[in-house]
């Protein structure tokens, strides 16, 4: 272990929570993660940005123990991701874009067999309502609609009461309330001091939602920062947007037209 890594370890336990340091990771030829270093902060959001193929997700899969890196190191909670995988996993809680659970058990029952899987007692009913599906309960997984199942699939991944939660691309394919209503969800678990690492490709969302977002490309982190300081380093080169911003858009008007309630069948 180098100097910076007994140092970021050292961190993790007092200052960031997620402590990454020259992290690197091949598939043949090709470097999908070239030396990253960041730091995430406790109870921050923190947005993982690029096009595909960038490196975001093999970076985060190898925080979730899912992964293992070919050289650099990575903490999370101060546990070595390296050395000890599947404790990490005891403190992260990971909803996945595309998740399978069993079709025929219900909402409830799938939230308590999940919580005697962690060895954790859960309140089923607490976290249906956290995640807006407590008139689902009775409800079979594949009766669930698109935004309802993306929701089962973070009430799942809070019943360990996770220190961080990993969000890959949670809205895709959402209707426009659907997609606010996930951010609330999201709001809300980040106000119980719960950090959250978000992938996403909607450059709004991560807007509203990130404190600090890293852009990578090709396998390297270009540009660490807040939302709105990059926007305003953009700013500062003189650049000048080619499209009109506008006081409201499109998602606006449709908001507005048809309501902010969930409508789902």
């Amino acid at each position: 272990m180098t100097e910076t890594s007994r140092n970021l370890a050292s961190a993790a336990t007092g200052g960031p929570i997620i402590a990454v340091d020259g992290l690197t990771k091949r598939y043949g030829d090709l470097v999908a993660v070239d030396g990253v270093s960041f730091t995430v902060r406790p109870g921050e959001v923190f947005g993982m940005l690029g096009p595909n193929g960038a490196g975001k997700t093999t970076t985060v899969e190898i925080l979730e123990g899912m992964r293992r890196a070919d050289s650099g190191s990575a903490f999370v909670g101060g546990i070595d991701v390296h050395r000890d995988p599947q404790k990490v996993k005891s403190i992260i809680g990971v909803q996945l874009q595309s998740t399978a659970f069993f079709d025929y058990l219900s909402v409830a029952e799938t939230i308590k067999l999940y919580g005697e899987l962690y060895g954790e007692k859960v309140d089923v009913d607490a976290i249906l309502e956290e995640v807006e599906l407590t008139d689902r309960r009775k409800a079979y997984f594949n009766h669930l609609s698109g935004g309802q199942k993306q929701r089962m699939s973070i009430a799942v991944a809070l019943v360990n009461k996770p220190q961080v939660l990993f969000l890959d691309e949670p809205t895709t394919a959402l209707d426009p309330q659907a997609r606010r209503h996930m951010w609330e969800l999201i709001q809300r678990i980040q106000s119980t001091g719960t950090t959250i690492m978000l992938t996403t490709h909607y450059m709004e969302e991560a807007e509203e939602l990130c404190d600090r977002v890293a852009i990578m490309d090709r396998g390297k982190i270009v540009q660490l920062d807040s939302p709105d300081r990059l926007i305003e380093q953009l700013i500062s080169t003189g650049f000048t947007a080619t499209r009109e911003v506008k006081l409201a858009t499109l998602e606006d008007v449709f908001i507005n037209l048809t309501g902010r309630s969930l409508r789902e069948g």
